[in-house]
């Protein structure tokens, strides 16, 4: 059998079989997600939520001393 002749069929029929193992694997997920109720709701605080903040306190550098770099 001559690969390259029937490289189209060989990509179709791979197509194929992953979109229906794609639909497959999803139905069970799907039905999976539906049967838990969330139970309650969650309220974070928001000063433990806050975003970390940096401060550099170095001096910069000058150009000078840039370029010896």
């Amino acid at each position: 059998m001559n690969i390259a002749k029937h490289m189209e069929i060989i990509f179709v029929a791979a197509a194929v079989i992953a979109g229906a193992t794609t639909y497959a694997s999803a139905a069970s997920d799907y039905a999976h997600a539906i049967a838990a109720p969330a139970a309650s709701v969650v309220v974070a605080d928001p000063a433990a939520s806050a975003m970390p903040t940096v401060t550099v306190s170095a001096k910069r550098l000058t150009a000078a001393e840039k370029a010896a770099l």
